[in-house]
């Protein structure tokens, strides 16, 4: 039976909340009760401010139940490119915190007692070149040798152990990427929040935001609310309600398709080792096993501006197929997709702007970041100036005609493919 519902509904659906009165004011107002809210409504209410999160949809209901729950906070950047644009001292100091907030988010998934099938699985990027492949032993090197990771790299003749394929050009396995369960990550930061003694409103979208009362005036679907801080939390999802961040941020369908379950034997030949997994071509794949083990999870990038299940799935499966020839034939169950919010620095951002808190521009990694810039945003509105990001610095810059409807990209993913197809053919041709 085929669903365009996510996977991850299954086991933890969004729930919808009991209706409450909107208060009339709050110390601090949320947009957005996915990751990032719950983050800065649990860190806030902890504190004793009063608290309450808006979502226009169920919480939860966006990005933060439909990725594809690994546990990576990936950077696009490499350091290099990191320094170039920013300076050494604060491409070091990215590389830190991501190692930073990667484990953060294992202790608080520990402390918090949160049951989201969380596993410290590694992760292996499967090199798309040869060339790829030395720049992914190079990458290796510097994580051990720089930031004390675990990793190394895995060439094409062992390869085998750690994927059941040789599409690749070997790879590179670090072991401080983990894979959870992201609807139910939700569920429980949601729990936790409310235990807190946040406040959050479900399906109750804010129609306007503006300076007054005291602080900020906000405008709900169910009454107003007067706040003295507002954290933006909207990231993937950010409306007409915001049009400064609106032109900034980039909307990307992200898809994911479930297969059938397959048999152990199958499984184990596929995916031996159990890690998430990645790869190095320009319209790059992510895909994992699900967290029984019986499924194999495949996601990616679609630059359509509407959705097309059929469409976007076909490729989808055609891309697993050429990594994995032995699934021809294996049924599709779930084929879902979310919005992830991409800009032009492609770098997770902290600002504020007009007395507004800013948390967003995860780029398609927001299991980590989501929840460490959550963390971070309310230790800003409660002033601790001693808590520092690196991540916290001038906003993302405006696109260029750019407010709201991502016009260029189906010509910025042609662009991609193109690359990718060259140097497939590429390889085609210099393989033995």
């Amino acid at each position: 039976m085929f669903t365009t519902d996510a996977f991850w509904w299954e086991a933890a659906p969004p729930q919808a909340l009991p209706e409450r009165p909107v208060p009339a004011n709050a110390d601090v107002v949320i947009i957005g009760a996915g990751y990032t809210g719950l983050s800065a409504a649990i860190t806030l209410a902890r504190a004793g401010r009063s608290v309450v999160a808006f979502d226009r949809m169920k919480p939860g209901e966006g990005a933060s139940s439909r990725n594809g729950g690994i546990a990576s906070g990936n950077l696009r950047p490499g350091f290099a490119e990191f320094t170039r644009r920013f300076g050494e001292a604060r491409a070091l100091a990215i590389q830190a915190e991501s190692k930073t907030a990667r484990e953060d988010l294992a202790d608080f998934i520990r402390r918090e007692g949160i049951d989201c099938d969380f596993v410290q699985s590694g992760r292996f990027t499967g090199a798309s070149s040869a060339k790829e492949y030395e720049q992914l032993a190079r990458e290796a090197e510097r994580l051990r040798d720089q930031l004390g990771i675990e990793a190394h790299a895995v060439p094409a003749s062992e390869q085998r152990r750690e994927l059941g394929t040789d599409f690749y050009h070997g790879g590179l396995v670090r072991m401080d990427i983990g894979g959870l369960h992201p609807a139910k990550l939700h569920a429980e930061m949601l729990r936790v929040a409310l235990a807190a003694g946040a406040e959050v409103h479900g399906e109750t979208p804010v129609r306007s935001l503006t300076p007054g009362g005291r602080g900020f005036r906000l405008e709900t679907s169910r009454g107003p609310i007067e706040a003295s801080q507002v954290i933006v939390a909207t990231n993937g999802y950010t409306d007409g309600v915001d049009p400064w961040l609106r032109r900034r941020l980039v909307p990307v369908m992200s898809r994911i398709i479930a297969t059938e379950p397959i048999s152990d034997n199958l499984m184990r030949q596929l995916m031996p080792a159990g890690r998430m997994c990645s790869e190095t071509r320009k319209l790059h794949y992510y895909f994992r096993p699900s967290p029984d083990g019986r499924r194999i999870l495949w996601g990616g990038r679609d630059g359509a501006l509407q959705p097309d299940p059929q469409g976007a799935t076909l490729r989808l499966e055609r891309a697993m197929h050429d990594v994995f020839p032995e699934l021809r034939g294996t049924a599709i169950t779930h084929s879902w997709f979310g919005y992830v919010a991409m800009h032009l620095d492609m770098v997770p951002r902290l600002f504020t702007h007009e007395g507004l808190h800013y948390a967003c521009g995860y780029c398609g990694s927001g299991v980590v970041w989501a929840r460490w810039a959550g963390l971070h945003a309310a230790r800003q509105v409660l002033g601790e100036k001693e808590v520092r990001s690196a991540f916290d610095f001038r906003p993302p810059s405006a696109i260029p005609l750019y407010r709201g409807r991502p016009w260029f990209m189906p010509a910025v993913f042609k662009w991609f493919e193109l690359q990718d197809r060259l140097s497939q053919r590429l390889r085609k041709r210099t393989s033995p």
